[in-house]
């Protein structure tokens, strides 16, 4: 006996990484790839056991997500109804990708199906796939993947449809490294996860590894049947614990259920997976710098040729994919590369992760179709601009991208419209700003992350990034030089040229588009010494207004350095000699008397 379990994805929010299961023993509804699982004696599946999986793990359950309580094989189960579906249901309303749904009972406002049968959420994956129950923890691991069609593909067809350009930030094509790779001689070769997520705001790779750490697991299989290997690693930066204990148990699963170590299958292909955690360091993203870290050495970045699928770790092939691209590679296997061409541009399919963060409403993880502009994420997924301000620009790419300003909000995001406005895609990061932020602050805030995360193995980026970093901080302080602007270029563009990686390659993106797009905010520190969004401390005066203030000292009594002065119940001054800039007056002011110039 079998029974038959569906999967479906939501392809309106996430086509490839929201994955949703449904339970039945006659799944026959449209859209549904059906895999069936040998189980001894009944085929009925004990939903009561999964709902107390479920409450188990904290989490809730649906009951029916088309034909109504009429129609669900589970709706008359008391244990499944007080499993509650308040956590599909906010995933609905949050996305408003299902409005269907049955809600205790009643019929909400819309139409559509997914299904004539039960459908557990993403709820229900996670509680399936960490729960202590064998029997769903076999059905888990079954369903969301490891499709033995996949592993058995193997060899040289199984890449061919992985047209998709890999989510690191070159956008390298996937298959191609994987062929390469394939293609060198030689029995021991080594196929390596990428986790080291170092940019500032981005949280992608350990959002995927905590949700779903099995898709990672099965596409690490299938490359290595493709490229010859029999040893993976995911390195993943040790700042991530809850990433890292969910990887070890899905490990672990997959190695009780068959899926990894020896002749996995039945196929006769062996494959296991080792975690070492990285120390932190941003230049380790980089794989080369990542292979010395393997390797026990210090992260630091090698020439290249050869390249790490021709010779890298320990000198044997090795092909390294990150955490994002890696999550994708089942289910484009599983539909195929024409499914995967309908999404997408031209040169660039698929869908592209990023963590909408700054100053916008709707801040969190955004996953949409390649070619999607600037102006649909911003504003209509995220909600537009905090509190009503002016949208100043968005830093694509985390410390390596550009910030782009409103002219580019209409321009449909890949990797070649990116790089041609100076910016790049990069791991994800989308940083939102306003008018209140200032792009010199902006820039030399990324130039001094990138001086500390600078290996200093090559002289372009390791003096090249200080000498940047020193005259953006000239700048701030208000003893610029219009020559200033010109040395920065001139630096910018030579560490682009002679870097040995894309660190140093890359760091002055921020500094190059902020001169580019905002010229006229930089002649200003330089010549009217002043920063329009007040935050270049030097640069900013503090005054008070004789006609608001009401004599109550409060300014006074906060002011660290003593500088503001005057009698009671009279308008107050403050020396401008003595001030330290620090703001507190401004802060504590309730009448508005404090003024920022």
């Amino acid at each position: 006996m079998a029974i038959q379990y569906g999967i479906n994805t939501f392809t309106f929010v996430s086509p490839f990484t929201t994955r949703d299961l449904v339970l039945c023993d006659k799944v026959k509804a449209m859209g549904f790839d059906v895999i069936e699982i040998p189980v001894e004696g009944t085929t009925d599946i004990d939903y009561a056991a999964a709902a107390q999986a479920i409450k188990r793990a904290g989490l809730a359950v649906t009951t029916c997500c088309a034909m109504g309580p009429d129609r669900d094989p589970t709706h008359e189960d008391p244990a499944i109804q007080q499993g509650g579906i308040d956590y599909l249901k906010h995933m609905v309303d949050a996305t408003g990708a299902c409005t269907h749904l049955w809600v205790d009972g009643q019929k909400p406002q819309g139409a559509g199906h997914l299904s004539d049968y039960a459908l557990v959420s993403l709820a229900l994956a996670e509680a399936y796939q960490y729960s202590q129950d064998s029997k769903y923890l076999e059905a888990m691991l079954s369903v969301l993947g490891y499709c033995e069609k996949n592993l058995r593909a193997g060899g040289e067809p199984a890449h061919r449809g992985l047209s998709r350009r890999q989510r690191g930030g070159a956008g390298f094509p996937t298959w191609l490294k994987w062929d390469i790779a394939r293609k060198v001689p030689g029995d021991i070769k080594y196929m390596v996860c990428n986790a080291d997520e170092g940019d500032p705001g981005a949280y992608m790779d350990r959002s995927t590894i905590e949700g779903d750490p099995h898709s990672i697991i099965e596409a690490m299989v299938i490359a290595g049947k493709v490229i010859g290997a029999h040893q993976g690693y995911v390195y993943i930066r040790a700042e991530y614990p809850l990433a890292i204990d969910r990887l070890r148990i899905a490990i672990e699963q997959a190695k009780e259920y068959g899926l990894l170590g020896k002749n996995i299958l039945g196929s006769g292909f062996d494959f296991d997976i080792e975690i070492r955690l990285g120390a932190g360091a941003f230049v380790c993203g980089e794989e080369t710098a990542l292979i010395q870290s393997l390797e026990g050495k210090r992260g630091m970045p090698v020439p290249k040729p050869p390249f790490p699928a021709q010779s890298g770790l320990w000198g044997k092939p090795t092909v390294i994919n990150n955490v994002e691209t890696l999550a994708n590679i089942p289910v484009i296997l599983t539909k195929g590369g024409a499914w995967l061409a309908k999404i997408g541009t031209e040169k660039s399919k698929g869908t592209k992760v990023f963590a909408l963060t700054g100053k916008v409403n709707n801040s969190g993880l955004v996953e949409v179709p390649m070619g999607t502009t600037l102006r649909e994420i911003i504003f209509d997924i995220g909600g537009g601009i905090k509190n009503g301000k002016k949208f100043k620009g968005v830093q694509t790419g985390g410390p390596s991208g550009g910030i782009l300003t409103e002219k580019d909000l209409d321009t449909p995001i890949d990797y070649e419209s990116l790089t041609a406005l100076g910016s790049m895609m990069g791991s994800g990061g989308m940083i939102v700003m306003d008018e209140d932020d200032c792009v010199v602050d902006v820039s030399r805030f990324y130039m001094e992350f990138c001086v500390d995360e600078s290996c200093g193995k090559c002289s372009p980026c390791r003096i090249g990034t200080t000498q940047i970093l020193n005259i953006l901080e000239k700048i701030a302080r208000g003893n610029g030089e219009m020559s200033d602007l010109d040395k920065l270029e001139d630096i910018g563009k030579a560490m682009t040229k002679a870097s040995l990686c894309m660190l140093g390659g890359s760091a002055a993106n921020p500094t190059l588009s902020t001169i580019r797009n905002f010229r006229d905010e930089y002649i200003e520190h330089i010549v009217d010494k002043k920063c329009r969004a007040g935050k270049c401390k030097h640069l900013v005066r503090f005054e008070i207004d004789p006609n608001k203030c009401i004599g109550c000292g409060l300014c006074a009594r906060r002011c660290p350095v003593s500088c503001i002065s005057g009698e009671k119940r009279q308008p107050h001054v403050i020396d401008a000699s003595k001030c330290i800039k620090c703001g507190e007056c401004y802060n504590v002011c309730k009448f508005g008397a404090v003024m920022k110039k």
